[in-house]
């Protein structure tokens, strides 16, 4: 199963006119964990790019499957909603996934997610269809990994991270309290006020 992250790249970037902007782009790894996606995206991306390059944010996100298409570059967010019938209890239930498909427009999205998932058992709704602004998907790339060092994960083996804000703001929980407990203890010194009588 793949797992799918999306990692913020903020970059000086050449437009076709040839002026320089400083833009943020979205690219989706496939990758193990955070850390190794950050990895992927320094190796892979980082090295085509001129001047400051900075990971701005790094989050997990759900597709079920992914369609590239050659003729388009542009990828559209598919969301498909299905009926699924409890074995045990025999309950409908509704089901959502997300994919993604390379298209022109939103109808040549539609056409080609309906195309690639004709085999699917069940009848399936399309409810909506968004453009991304992803830039490039990176599949899973075991040369890199062999390259950096790095393994796929075995069978049975779990993700530990299971969202990006777990990993990340943990982090940032601990170094704002680190800066709150300096914060007080600096305050404290500060507005430390003597109660005792000094009249004697």
């Amino acid at each position: 199963m793949n797992n799918w992250f999306t990692v913020k790249v903020k970059y000086t970037k050449q437009l076709e006119d040839g002026r320089l902007k400083r833009v943020t782009e979205p690219y989706l790894v496939d990758s193990v964990s955070f850390t190794d996606a950050e990895a992927r995206i320094y190796e892979e991306v980082g090295q085509s790019v001129q001047g400051e390059f900075l990971i701005t944010g790094i989050s997990k996100t759900e597709y079920a499957d992914i369609f590239y298409y050659d003729d388009s570059d542009v990828w559209y967010k598919c969301k498909l909603t299905y009926v699924s019938i409890d074995g045990d209890e025999g309950k409908e239930k509704k089901i959502s996934n997300n994919f993604l498909v390379t298209a022109s427009n939103v109808k040549e999205a539609y056409d080609r997610i309906q195309e690639s998932l004709s085999d699917m058992t069940v009848t399936f709704e399309v409810p909506s269809i968004m453009i991304t602004p992803i830039v490039e998907v990176l599949p899973y790339n075991p040369d890199l990994d062999v390259e950096l060092g790095r393994r796929p994960l075995e069978e049975g083996e779990e993700l530990v991270n299971t969202s990006a804000e777990e990993e990340y703001e943990e982090d940032e929980a601990l170094a704002e309290s680190e800066d709150l407990e300096e914060e007080v203890e600096s305050n404290e010194d500060e507005d430390n006020v003597s109660f005792k009588d000094e009249t004697n």
